[in-house]
């Protein structure tokens, strides 16, 4: 997580205190007061969907023997990952290390680099309660938490352990503190047994509404939930996904999130039942951030912008800002050899797109982005279309 200064007041007291004997050649008792910290205080957060990594993926990324750097995948936007308090995606694929064959759909287990990169590119928290966290069984899924804190990041919805499974887990800056909770629909029929059923966060309701009575108690400013749902490759949400949303906005959730469909869905606000948030907002769905899915609407997505602000004298918090920014994966023979690279909208409004591109290439990012921008239009008009930098 991006780390702030700290002021050294001590110091400052001091020195006051010291001028103020020697002017007045008295001593005089000196109270010193901290300056009242500023009544607003702020956190942002960004989003994205589903990090995938498909055997090409890995091929392309290859370097010689075990090595691997999928590193330059993310130079063209790792200043958009770089910016906010917490970068969250959802990781959906295992590193369960090279013993047990790497490996793309339907069983994934990706080298170790692929996460090195994450870390370098800025991510902070990754979702790990989806349909392929069991791809290689829980060893595989146990050493993908273990690498996940190796590399600095924190992960929510898989478990070491059954007292894992029990803790909130809370994260915040600022003064601002939010609980992440995280579930899937399932686990492409892997099954646990009831010695291994901590291992995963599924979805069902009755566990969601304890898991958030529970957040409730440790008084978080708000209540995040992100899914793992939805009919793959639809851009409209299916019944199964409004009806669990609007279970856990009933039982307290501020913000909601989702993905799995592999596709970009709406963005709704909605009005909170107990939550902190006057007003909340649901993603139903944001897509692939990185994998091989060339065709429409799975090629590219957005990055989801929030912001919360917290006045600290009277605790109330309000939701700031909501914005997107479109992108698009690249698939091809750049000057480096064959690469995937992921281009953040800017690239094609600052008109500096690379000579490499194809005029296919320029054909499929502008139509991803005409479909990214005309699907979060119609969601919401307090979602806005993210500045370049």
């Amino acid at each position: 997580m991006k780390l702030t200064k700290i002021i050294p007041v001590i110091f400052f007291s001091v020195f006051v205190s010291f001028c103020a004997q020697v002017e007045d050649k008295k001593p005089e008792p000196v109270f010193y007061a901290p300056p009242k910290a500023d009544s607003l205080s702020s956190v942002s957060i960004s989003v994205v969907g589903d990090i995938m990594c498909h055997s090409t993926q890995y091929a392309y990324a290859w370097i010689e023997k075990d090595s691997f750097d999928f590193r330059p995948v993310y130079r063209k936007i790792k200043n958009y990952i770089e910016q906010p308090d917490f970068f969250i995606g959802n990781l959906e694929t295992v590193i369960g290390g090279k013993g047990l064959g790497y490996s793309g759909y339907p069983l994934f287990n990706s080298p170790d680099q692929f996460l090195d990169a994450l870390s370098f590119a800025g991510f902070d928290i990754l979702f790990t309660a989806n349909n392929h966290v069991l791809d290689q069984g829980k060893a595989g899924l146990l050493r993908t938490l273990s690498k996940i804190e190796k590399q600095g990041m924190e992960y929510v919805g898989a478990n070491k352990s059954p007292a894992e499974r029990q803790t909130i887990k809370l994260f915040g800056k600022n003064g601002i503190k939010f609980a992440l909770l995280a579930y899937t629909y399932g686990t492409n029929g892997i099954r646990l047994n009831k010695n291994n059923g901590y291992l995963v966060n599924k979805i069902d309701t009755v566990r969601i509404e304890s898991d958030i009575v529970n957040a409730q108690k440790l008084n978080p400013d708000l209540i995040i939930v992100y899914f793992h749902f939805g009919k793959e490759y639809e851009r409209k949400p299916s019944k199964y996904q409004k009806r669990i949303v609007k279970f856990a906005i009933n039982h307290g959730a501020d913000i909601i999130l989702g993905s799995h469909t592999h596709t970009l869905q709406p963005v709704e606000m909605f009005k909170t039942v107990g939550g902190n948030l006057d007003s909340g907002f649901v993603a139903y769905s944001l897509g692939n951030f990185i994998s091989n899915q060339r065709w429409r609407y799975s090629d590219g997505s957005a990055i989801l912008n929030f912001s919360i602000t917290k006045n600290m004298e009277s605790g109330k918090i309000k939701l700031k800002q909501l914005s997107f920014l479109p992108f698009w994966v690249f698939k091809g023979k750049t000057e480096q050899g064959k690469e995937y690279i992921i281009f953040p909208y800017d690239s094609a409004e600052n008109k500096s797109l690379p000579e490499y591109f194809t005029p296919q290439d320029v054909k499929m990012m502008t139509q991803s982005f005409n479909d990214t921008k005309e699907i979060m239009k119609r969601s919401t008009p307090r979602l806005k279309l993210m500045k370049a930098n």
